[in-house]
C-alpha cells in the first residue's frame, strides 16, 4: 500500500447518507473512491473479472454490446444461497486492486473509499482509518421509503440485510452523526481537521 497517503474507508447503513458526506468530502477537494460505482465499470471492463464472471454465470452474463446482463446475474445470485458469496470473491480482490492503483495516481494527502460492505468485505484493510456514517433507524427506514418509493416493510428488509449498526460502530475508528439535527458540515470539518492533524480532536464511536 502507499504510506505516503492517508486513506479513510467510510461506511454506514442504508439510509445513513454516506453517499452525502462523501460528495461533501469531495466537494472540499479530497479525492473519494467509491466501490459501488468502481465495481460496475470493473464488471464490464476488466477482462479478468469479466472471463471470471461468464465461467461463473456463463456466457449470457453478458449482452451482446457487452453490458452486463443483469437479469442473468440476479438470477444466478438468487438461485443459491452461497453464490452471493462466489461472486463477491471474484470482484472484490479486482476493487482492491483498483483501489489501490487508484491511490497512487492520486496527490492529496487523505483520500477516501466509500464502501457500504467496508467490513464484510475486507476492504478496511485496506485503509488507514474507517468512519462511519450513522443515522438513527427511524431516519433511515423513512430516507430509503422516499429514495426507493417503497414500503416500510421492503425498507426494513435492506436494513436487515445488512450489518448491524451497533457492530459497525464498534469496528469504527470515527463517527458522523447523519440524523438530519446534528450539524454535519462541522463533524466533517472536524474529521478532516483529525485525519489532517490528530492534535484537533475528533468524534469518536
Amino acid at each position: 500500500m502507499d504510506d505516503r497517503v492517508m486513506k479513510v474507508g467510510v461506511t454506514g447503513g442504508i439510509g445513513s447518507g454516506k453517499s452525502y458526506v462523501c460528495a461533501l468530502l469531495s466537494e472540499k477537494g479530497y479525492p473519494v473512491y467509491q466501490c459501488d460505482e468502481q465495481a460496475k465499470r470493473l464488471m464490464v471492463k476488466d477482462s479478468v473479472l469479466v472471463g471470471g464472471l461468464k465461467d461463473l454465470i456463463g456466457e449470457n452474463a453478458y449482452l451482446e454490446d457487452g453490458s452486463l446482463n443483469k437479469k442473468a446475474v440476479a438470477a444466478f445470485l438468487f438461485s443459491e444461497a452461497d453464490n452471493a458469496r462466489r461472486v463477491n470473491e471474484l470482484v472484490h480482490p479486482r476493487v482492491k486492486d483498483d483501489f489501490l492503483h487508484w491511490v497512487t495516481q492520486q496527490t492529496a494527502a487523505v483520500v477516501f473509499m466509500e464502501s457500504a460492505i467496508l467490513f464484510e468485505s475486507g476492504f478496511d484493510a485496506l485503509v488507514d482509518t474507517t468512519m462511519m456514517v450513522y443515522a438513527p433507524l427511524d431516519v433511515r427506514i423513512r430516507r430509503v421509503m422516499q429514495r426507493d418509493s417503497i414500503s416500510e416493510e421492503s425498507a426494513m428488509k435492506r436494513v436487515e440485510a445488512q450489518m448491524d449498526d451497533q457492530e459497525k460502530l464498534l469496528k469504527s475508528d470515527l463517527l458522523v452523526i447523519n440524523d438530519g439535527v446534528s450539524d454535519l458540515e462541522s463533524q466533517v470539518n472536524d474529521a478532516l481537521a483529525f485525519l489532517t492533524n490528530p492534535s484537533e480532536g475528533v468524534t469518536e464511536p
